[in-house]
C-alpha cells in the first residue's frame, strides 16, 4: 500500500518550471523528464527513508532524494503521507527557494 504522496504548490510549480524550460528545446524530453521525476518520487511510497537527511534542517523527517540534477525535498508524516516540498535544481541556491522562506 505505502504512503500517499502530496505535492506542495511550490513542488507543482517547480515541476511546471522544469517542464517549460526543457520544452523550449524538446516536448518529448520535457515530458520524459517530468515522468522520470514522478517515477523517482513514487519510490518513496514504499520506502520513505530512501532519501538522505536534509542537512539544512535539524529534523529527521525532512529528507531529500537526489535524482539526476535535482534535490527532491520532502517531509514525512509517519504512517500517513509524504509531502514533496520542492524539486530543486542543484545549480540554484536554496536561499532563493520559496519552500524555505518564512513567508510560505
Amino acid at each position: 500500500m505505502g504512503l500517499t504522496i502530496i505535492y506542495s504548490h511550490i513542488a507543482r510549480r517547480d515541476m511546471r518550471a522544469i517542464y517549460n524550460f526543457i520544452r523550449r528545446d524538446s516536448l518529448f524530453y520535457a515530458q520524459k523528464e517530468v515522468k522520470d521525476i514522478r517515477t523517482a518520487v513514487k519510490k518513496l511510497k514504499l520506502n520513505s527513508q530512501l532519501g538522505r537527511k536534509f542537512e539544512e534542517f535539524d529534523d529527521e523527517l525532512t529528507r531529500e532524494l537526489i535524482f539526476k540534477n535535482y534535490r527532491i525535498i520532502y517531509d514525512i508524516v509517519p504512517d500517513k503521507h509524504i509531502i514533496i516540498l520542492s524539486i530543486h535544481h542543484h545549480s540554484r541556491s536554496l536561499s532563493n527557494n520559496p519552500a524555505f522562506t518564512s513567508e510560505d
